[in-house]
């Protein structure tokens, strides 16, 4: 289906016949460019990470740049996807992505997002099993410190102001690339001003013991069999350095940020019961408050626009 028939399909029957040819095809143009609207410009870019490829080589990033706009230097974040990488069935950023720096945009923010897959061969890593995965936390680590140095470099970025948000595997390497105690984080030249993390692994950075960097807020499911809550819960008790906030979503599952039905995924050899799959979906009540409470963290520390 055509973009074009595919917006005629979705226009509601009462307004066809209302119109007539000549209306529907002026309804179609407003539908168009509320769309385009609705979409941010992302140009595709080339990121360097601090991971060396094969021949010791600097290992570089496909990324896509969504700026604000802005009369001055304004602020930044690097998007960080989670295990299925950055990409649709299309080949285009996924619809997460595309929202999510939609978002920021209008409040001002320059968005990032980051590949760090597809550089190293890999489509996705969450069939794979967490202690062979293809792409490890240390290489994602290292590809947001790299990141954050490219974005601190961009004209009309403010390098005071830069911040990294992911999801699920990405919000575990916000964790891993904003804990002090990872002496890559401690001599990093860029530091992030804030971090987020939806529904991120947090067990690995907590049993290790969490030193913030930044303010970091944690958006987590209460049925999340993924990546649990229990663990989330107990970094934010037992963290040091900046402060750390968490919201945990009554009966929300991992992804319900998303606008895709709960379903079950047979296909992941992990969660909280190993064998059995994991469930992902949206759940409406949690989405809008979660995209609320990123707001006001953003407007606390960074100001209305």
């Amino acid at each position: 289906m055509t973009p074009c028939r595919q917006r005629w399909s979705n226009l509601p029957r009462a307004l066809v016949r209302a119109a007539g040819v000549g209306g529907l095809l002026l309804a179609v143009a407003a539908a168009a460019v509320v769309a385009a609207a609705a979409e941010p410009a992302m140009s595709p870019v080339s990121v360097p990470s601090l991971d060396r490829g094969a021949g010791a080589v600097a290992l570089r990033m496909p990324g896509f740049w969504s700026p604000a706009t802005a009369t001055g230097p304004a602020p930044a974040i690097v998007l960080l996807h989670g295990c299925g990488g950055v990409y649709d069935r299309q080949g285009h950023p996924a619809a997460r992505y595309r929202e999510m720096a939609a978002r920021l945009n209008r409040l001002g923010i320059h968005a990032l997002v980051a590949d760090s897959l597809t550089p190293r061969g890999e489509r996705e890593l969450c069939t794979q099993r967490i202690g062979s995965r293809q792409v490890t936390m240390q290489q994602r680590r290292r590809d947001v410190l790299g990141a954050l140095q490219w974005l601190a470099a961009q004209p009309g970025v403010d390098p005071a102001r830069i911040g990294v948000l992911g999801w699920s595997n990405g919000g575990s390497s916000v964790l891993a690339a904003t804990n002090l105690r990872h002496p890559e984080v401690a001599r990093a030249s860029v530091r992030p001003a804030l971090a987020v993390a939806y529904y991120p692994g947090c067990a690995t950075e907590s049993e290790r013991g969490y030193e913030a960097v930044a303010p970091l807020l944690l958006l987590v499911g209460a049925a999340d069999d993924w990546t649990p809550a229990a663990p989330c819960e107990a970094l934010a008790r037992s963290a040091t350095g900046r402060a750390v906030e968490i919201e945990v979503y009554a009966g929300a599952y991992h992804g319900f940020d998303g606008t895709a039905p709960l379903r079950h995924r047979a296909d992941v050899p992990g969660g909280v019961r190993p064998g059995e799959g994991v469930h992902v979906g949206a759940d409406p009540a949690a989405r809008a408050a979660s995209a609320q409470r990123l707001e006001r963290f953003l407007r606390e520390r960074w100001g209305s626009r």
